[in-house]
């Protein structure tokens, strides 16, 4: 007979703890299998808002990015009560909770947010809550914050738990590598088909479109329209201001472009101060239209003027549209072309078709 000391009795309680040891593993092991197998941003995000909620059963809960350039964190993801009133918040790196967990990269549990200088009430004032016990982790990689998780008051009575932290720390550890690598994957990408200095498109995406966007067209026998843009007298810039002052005036004349066009165009940065719209289901009526209020547009602008340069632009349009005037993408493209250059070498600052 075994002695009585060395039995192991399992109790209820050891038993229930240890379905739930056994969830988090394999939750764990599904999140890294998914994680690592996918670089779509948003199908990671809804991993993540999957398992959390499976495992730590949070009232609400989100998943705030760090946007770099202003240096704010902003809700990618919003869970629970009141989560549409504060989606478009922003928070500075340093504000409440989310923000000092970003800023100093450590996670945080807070099981009394009334006791916590940290907390900030803003998000609860825009969305009618009551925040009580937060625990937040930064999405850490190589040193670099990401972006915080941050959950709000636990379903089950009472705050969250040092175990709930060490949970999210891991979930979040998972989370950064697979953002890191989505979001690698995107500048890739983009590179490939973006200009550098405007972002707009580069040539060798047009020409890839540009064929496929003509066989659509053919296809199901709509217009299919370009304008192709030309700067006047941009040499002139760059030889008194130097090319710094002309390339962040290509910057600006892109972003103006972009301004006046419709979400399914495509603006292209085609090469030096030349721009060309692509402008699918549209008659060369209503692209010489688009065109006409782009060059009104530039003629009116004031550009460089946070510079202190003061400068006054035009720029000379040529318009062609398939299959009025040309047969593939090519003859497209050579015949917007070729009407732009009637304008450059006449009078300028107009608008010519094909």
């Amino acid at each position: 007979m075994k002695d009585a000391e060395n039995l192991i009795i399992c109790t209820p309680a050891d038993s229930l703890e240890l379905k739930q040891r056994r969830l988090q593993l394999a939750t764990f092991t599904e999140i890294g299998k998914a994680l690592t197998s996918s670089l779509d941003l948003r199908e990671i995000l809804n991993i993540v808002m999957e398992k959390i909620s499976d495992l730590l059963h949070p009232k609400n809960w989100s998943l705030l990015l760090l946007d770099e350039e202003t240096n704010e964190l902003r809700f990618e993801i919003v869970v629970g009560k009141g989560s549409e009133k504060i989606k478009d918040l922003r928070l500075k790196v340093g504000e409440g909770v989310a923000g000092w967990v970003a800023l100093e990269k450590k996670p945080l549990l807070v099981p009394d947010v009334a006791e916590d200088p940290r907390f900030s009430s803003k998000a609860d004032r825009v969305s009618n809550f009551r925040t009580k016990s937060i625990v937040c982790v930064p999405l850490l990689t190589r040193g670099k914050c990401r972006g915080v998780i941050e959950l709000i008051n636990k379903d089950e009575e009472g705050g969250f738990s040092e175990d709930d932290l060490l949970i999210l720390t891991t979930l979040a550890d998972y989370t950064a590598i697979a953002i890191e690598n989505a979001v690698f994957f995107n500048k890739v990408q983009e590179l490939t088909i973006t200009d550098d200095l405007t972002k707009l498109y580069n040539s060798r995406f047009l020409h890839s479109r540009l064929e496929y966007e003509v066989e659509r067209a053919k296809r199901f026998k709509y217009n299919l329209s370009m304008i192709f843009l030309d700067l006047d007298y941009f040499k002139t810039v760059n030889d008194t201001h130097g090319h710094l002052m002309g390339s962040r005036l290509l910057m600006e004349v892109a972003r103006l472009i972009l301004s006046m066009i419709r979400n399914v165009d495509m603006a292209c940065r085609y090469g030096g101060d030349e721009f060309l719209v692509l402008m699918p289901e549209t008659s060369k009526k209503n692209a010489m239209m688009v065109a006409e209020k782009i060059r009104t547009a530039m003629r009116e602008t004031v550009f460089l003027s946070d510079e202190g340069i003061n400068i006054r632009l035009t720029g000379s349009f040529g318009v062609a549209s398939y299959p009025d005037d040309a047969e593939d993408k090519d003859d497209l493209i050579h015949l917007a072309d070729a009407a732009m250059y009637r304008v450059k070498n006449s009078s300028k600052d107009g608008v010519a078709e094909a």
